[in-house]
């Protein structure tokens, strides 16, 4: 949307999440970024543009909680914002003061006109603590996600200040398409331009080793979802979906839900793929082997990865993920699969039932007759307000376990 924000767009956008089921699937949360300030007033508080919010934020916090949704707010942990507008740098228990007022329950706090204040851990981890000690000392619990890009490594140092936190620059709509004004590429997740117009795979391969970083109450955050922006195909969107369910990024929707077309929305919906992203354990999914291949595509680029990861009832998350150009017929061994394990450890020597999680994907026409208005999404999607994903994995409800396509026998493989 870039600065074309306004109270219509968010209270429109929470509309659609509560009649299409996002809400009771678990996005709860409805987000402003950036553009909604027209500066500060003479007692040095921000005040929202009375034009594009002329019945202030308080307003839409009431409407967006009455629908039983969440309020996202933005600022920056510079002197402006990456727009331009004023900053929180050296007012943060004012502006902390505002949003707590206004009863935000999100904040995302980014990493524009940062005054040169970073360079070292200890930099930024202040320059972030200061708006993590103002918000706490509001008393309103509010979910703080830093967006400095990875700069300055916060997977070392913001689980003790934040719930999540950006580990790359901006993500794009495009899967592996490299691009100069995202410098690192592969593994390179030390990096020192973050820059922006990251890939999917780029984002991702810089996540393969940070999820030892990560776990409950403190989060890598891989960037919002690009599923529905465009320039991907069906089966781009799926994979980028699933991994960053896997890896336990936060989910949040990063399409314009107008436009949003009916394959895009039932990729949003899956409830298997969502389940694996709440699994109470909250393990990230850890690459097993990559290798690169020779059929690559238009950019030169082609790889193959396993990764894998624990969930809470003792089942295994496996994504088999072919970015070459062709379709592969693709492998893993349990001794693979179970890494961690030792070559006498129950794991290998059982057999185990494989689900594919993307096989009662719902339907395009009935995704179709949801966002057109032509029918509801009550007893068509999951609904994990009324049985939360902990409950229905322990229920064994199937809409959580896709459909079983084979079984492998100890010390064997999965082929697919």
């Amino acid at each position: 949307f870039a600065c074309d924000v306004s109270e219509d767009l968010l209270l429109g956008t929470s509309e659609k999440i509560v009649k299409w089921g996002l809400k009771d699937l678990g996005y709860n949360y409805v987000i402003l970024d950036d553009c909604w300030s027209e500066g500060r007033n003479s007692s040095d508080y921000l005040i929202p543009d009375s034009k594009k919010f002329p019945r202030g934020m308080k307003h839409v916090a009431d409407s967006l909680h009455d629908k039983g949704l969440l309020f996202g707010m933005y600022s920056s942990a510079g002197e402006y914002t990456c727009a331009g507008y004023p900053g929180s740098l050296g007012h943060e228990e004012a502006d902390a003061a505002s949003f707590a007022s206004w009863d935000v329950d999100y904040l995302k706090y980014d990493n524009c006109y940062n005054q040169g204040n970073y360079g070292t851990a200890q930099l930024s981890y202040e320059r972030y603590k200061a708006m993590s000690d103002a918000l706490n000392k509001t008393g309103r619990p509010i979910y703080y996600t830093l967006c400095n890009w990875g700069e300055d490594s916060p997977w070392h140092w913001a689980s003790a200040i934040a719930n999540s936190w950006r580990i790359s620059g901006d993500i794009y709509a495009d899967f592996d398409r490299p691009d100069s004004r995202c410098p690192c590429n592969g593994d390179e997740y030390y990096c020192h331009l973050a820059g922006f117009h990251c890939s999917i795979m780029n984002i991702l391969n810089k996540a393969a080793p940070l999820g030892q970083k990560a776990g409950p109450g403190g989060w890598n955050d891989l960037d919002a979802l690009e599923v529905g922006v465009g320039n991907m195909t069906d089966e781009e969107e799926k994979t980028h979906f699933s991994m960053w369910a896997a890896v336990k990024s936060p989910l949040v929707i990063g399409a314009n839900l107008n436009t949003l077309d009916a394959k895009s929305f039932s990729i949003y919906v899956n409830p298997a793929i969502i389940a694996v992203n709440q699994d109470a354990a909250g393990a990230p999914v850890m690459r097993v082997w990559r290798y690169y291949v020779s059929d690559t595509d238009e950019h030169g680029q082609g790889e193959i990865q396993l990764w894998s990861g624990p969930l809470d009832n003792g089942d295994q998350i496996v994504a088999l993920l072919n970015a070459g150009s062709k379709d592969r017929s693709m492998n893993a061994t349990l001794e693979d699969i179970f890494i961690d394990s030792g070559a006498d450890s129950e794991k290998l020597s059982s057999s185990w039932a494989i689900y594919d999680l993307w096989a009662n994907r719902l339907d395009e026409d009935t995704a179709k007759d949801i966002i057109n208005g032509n029918s509801t999404a009550e007893g068509k999607l999951y609904n994990a307000t009324e049985l939360p994903y902990t409950e229905g994995i322990a229920k064994n409800d199937t809409r959580l376990f896709g459909t079983k396509v084979g079984t492998v026998k100890p010390f064997g493989s999965i082929e697919t």
